[in-house]
């Protein structure tokens, strides 16, 4: 087990330049707007070759803040901060000591936690002792660094571990036993209070305001001794509707991290159907062929006796990529989501099935027993043989004798076949066909 470093501060000092360059990956958003950073991120510090503890970084910090969304920041930081084994407390230097860095600073004390200040933004050697003087008056230790340049970021490296209790720290890169996850959707259809529902925790924060969460959030989650990671995204809003340049950088991570993930759950709001932004996110995952979930939210708003009207109307509107599992869900009930984990391994499972040759062959001989291909023009295509070329997605590769006589209605038919034959019913598939002499 790690030992568990917490970074805390008033927004835009640069506490997710700092998580960045302390975990050698850039994870979280760094813009020069404020209060970037809304939900919590985690990530592991290496030193020397070993891994050396686990870092979080947090929402910028507003002490009695009245707004709801700082509010719910600093609430879930207070929780963050109560299983800390030290917390680094950032400030700016060029800033100098503001009210809210010394509120923040009698907030620390009180939790009884190691604290370390870290005045970042000293770029210049010459420059630190002085701009580092006002904050001397905290009484707490501290280093100067510059994060946007590295600067004295070994030696906060080391002050950390030294100020550290014991752990048993592993030999060796340990991996992820479990599935990677991602949440994709537009914004304010509920991922965020779905992912809260799936781990059991308030680990994500949730607003009615849309857009709320901007960084791609890993969480782990642990489950019948597998360890399985799931990322909550931003919202995807279609292109016209994105406001600015933080937005649409996060747009761009989320649908990065749905390539990225082994599963996407893509989320869609029961109340508004299926609109022309999420018949562009389904295209996207089928096109990629990036093995999905759909995730109908919401439905405990939806009153019984419209239900089965509603799901009619899904089953049509989702009916051009039919493969896709598809869940009714509610965030605040649990309502469908007791066996979502063993659903995502089954699909998994289609995802990197194997299957002979000599079994395809067999299945491409009776589906042309039963259905040749349609003549085009006076001739018609032949299938010579056919073989596996990949996994994740399972591709399929038929030799035959030209490609641009397999209609796109025959192409469907040997879809079908290998899904009904192989039990691939939920595994995106990609079929090639290629010229071949027989």
């Amino acid at each position: 087990m790690l030992p568990y470093v917490v970074i805390a501060g008033r927004p835009n000092v640069g506490k997710s330049t700092l998580f960045n360059r302390l975990i050698r990956k850039n994870r979280a958003i760094t813009h020069d707007q404020p209060g970037v950073t809304r939900d919590r991120l985690s990530g592991v510090v290496r030193h020397e070759g070993r891994e050396r503890f686990a870092l979080v970084d947090t929402g910028g910090l507003i002490p009695q803040a009245r707004d709801d969304l700082d509010r719910e920041i600093f609430l879930q930081a207070q929780d963050v901060i109560e299983t800390a084994d030290l917390i680094l407390f950032v400030v700016d230097g060029r800033e100098g000591l503001s009210r809210i860095d010394q509120q923040l600073a009698d907030m620390l004390r009180q939790s009884n936690k190691p604290v370390h200040l870290v005045i970042n933004k000293i770029d210049g050697l010459e420059k630190g002792p002085l701009l580092a003087a006002d904050f001397y008056s905290l009484g707490m230790d501290l280093t100067a660094v510059s994060s946007a340049h590295g600067h004295n970021i070994s030696r906060l490296i080391d002050e950390i571990i030294n100020r550290l209790p014991v752990f048993s720290l592993p030999d060796t890169d340990e991996k992820p036993q479990g599935l990677k996850f991602s949440f994709l959707g537009r914004p304010n259809v509920g991922k965020s209070s779905l992912l809260n529902a799936i781990t059991g925790e308030n680990r994500v924060m949730v607003s009615s305001t849309a857009g709320t969460t901007r960084d791609c959030v890993d969480i782990t989650l642990e489950i019948k001794g597998r360890k399985y990671t799931i990322v909550d995204t931003a919202g995807v809003r279609r292109r016209t509707a994105v406001s600015d340049d933080l937005e649409r950088f996060s747009v761009l991570k989320a649908l990065k991290s749905s390539k990225r993930a082994d599963i996407v759950f893509l989320v869609l709001d029961a109340l508004a159907g299926v609109v022309s932004q999420d018949k562009k996110l389904l295209s996207f995952l089928d096109r990629e062929k990036t093995p999905f979930i759909v995730m109908i939210n919401k439905m405990d708003m939806v009153p019984g006796s419209e239900r089965k009207r509603l799901k009619e109307m899904f089953v049509r509107e989702l009916g051009f990529c039919g493969h896709a599992p598809v869940l009714y869900t509610s965030a605040v009930t649990g309502t469908g989501l007791g066996g979502i984990i063993q659903l995502a391994e089954k699909l998994w499972g289609q995802c990197l099935t194997r299957i002979g040759t000599g079994e395809l062959n067999r299945l491409v001989r009776e589906a042309a027993n039963r259905h040749q291909p349609p003549s085009v023009k006076g001739r018609r295509a032949k299938i010579y043989y056919m073989t596996q070329a990949g996994i994740n997605p399972p591709q399929f590769v038929f030799f035959v004798n030209n490609p641009d006589l397999m209609k796109s209605s025959y192409r469907k038919y040997l879809e079908k076949q290998l899904r009904k034959i192989f039990r691939l019913d939920m595994a995106p598939l990609r079929l090639v066909f290629r010229e071949s002499q027989g």
